[in-house]
């Protein structure tokens, strides 16, 4: 019919625009957090993309989720104001005419957000925790940021490279101080590069600079000047491999291990796609604009009612991993039914 057609294709518009406002509003969040822990030199530069794409994985379920439900509101909403709604049901269509049409817009999607929720978003966890993990097996010349001054692990040296060159092989203008021997030694260089060893250590070879090496208070220091100056970096501490938490293990996985933390961690991934079911339901009715209450009356009341949805499946989650509910209540809770 032609309010069908009509209706779906505004449903789609509002559903692509709506969803590029929430995407570019969540990656820049997590962009602006990743580059203030770059910042402080806890991060590697070049990890911020990788990162960042993990971290968008996680979040497009919930993105998905709250885009239908704004795209029904908001297009149901309009026609509501427009007086679009009271040529439709002049014409003999209820308020159930539209369940239809919803539907066949927002199951293709449900079933894309069940698809992230229950595979997508625990192997982007698990490859995230194994890139973390990566990072902090990196020598400390490997995490240097040009730019930011980068303290050791030991605490006793302090390295600052001013750049790199295009293929990020030779650093220039190179400041590294250290302190033995209760002396306090400092070493400028306009360029340098990484060496391995044949024993496989790694050094950090400075060409054509100096090194000031005194007594911290004192006026007794000496100047080296030096073609070749190397430094051995210290290796990393193998990290050990921590057991994968509920949230990166796989749903199969949380299936056969019947536990209370991986019954809550499925009810969760479960709740999501039903979540954004009973939604788009819901938006239906809450889409109705009384002229006299205002245009988003009914808009922060749908916000409002989305918040405390979601909240309460957190809460419910959290009692699931606790044991203070069995598993079949908490999913029932999920459920339209209820």
């Amino acid at each position: 019919m032609l309010f069908k057609r009509s209706l779906l294709q505004e449903l789609v518009s509002t559903a692509i625009g709506g969803f590029l406002v929430l995407f570019g509003i969540v990656i820049a969040q997590r962009v602006a957090y990743y580059i203030g822990i770059a910042a402080k030199g806890s991060l590697a530069s070049d990890a911020i993309n990788t990162l960042l794409g993990f971290s968008m994985l996680k979040f497009l379920p919930m993105m998905l989720s709250l885009t239908l439900f704004l795209a029904v509101l908001l297009t149901l909403s309009r026609w509501h104001r427009d007086s679009e709604m009271v040529v439709w049901f002049s014409s003999g269509q209820g308020l159930s005419s539209w369940i239809r049409p919803v539907l066949t817009f927002g199951i293709p999607i449900i079933v894309v957000i069940s698809f992230l929720s229950l595979f997508v978003t625990p192997w982007a966890t698990n490859k995230g925790a194994e890139f973390r993990d990566q990072l902090k097996s990196r020598d400390e010349l490997a995490s240097i940021t040009p730019g930011v001054f980068k303290e050791s692990r030991q605490a006793d040296r302090v390295f600052f490279v001013e750049s790199f060159d295009e293929l990020g092989n030779i650093v220039k203008n190179i400041f590294v101080q250290s302190m033995q021997h209760q002396k306090l030694g400092i070493i400028v260089a306009a360029r340098g590069h990484r060496e391995t060893a044949e024993n496989k250590d790694n050094f950090l070879i400075m060409l054509n600079g100096r090194r000031y090496e005194g007594t911290p208070n004192t006026a007794e220091y000496s100047i080296t000047e030096f073609e070749r100056y190397a430094i051995r970096i210290e290796p990393a501490e193998v990290q050990q491999q921590q057991p994968p938490n509920t949230q990166s293990k796989a749903s199969m996985e949380l299936l056969k291990e019947n536990s209370p933390d991986n019954n809550a961690e499925l009810q969760w991934r479960l709740a999501i796609p039903i979540s954004a079911f009973v939604l788009i339901l819901l938006a239906i009715p809450l889409s109705f604009v009384d002229p006299r209450s205002g245009r988003s009356a009914n808009l922060m009341l749908a916000l409002l009612i989305y918040i405390v949805y979601n909240n309460l499946l957190s809460i419910m989650q959290a009692w699931l991993a606790q044991g203070k509910i069995s598993p079949m209540v908490a999913y029932g809770q999920c459920t339209p039914s209820s």
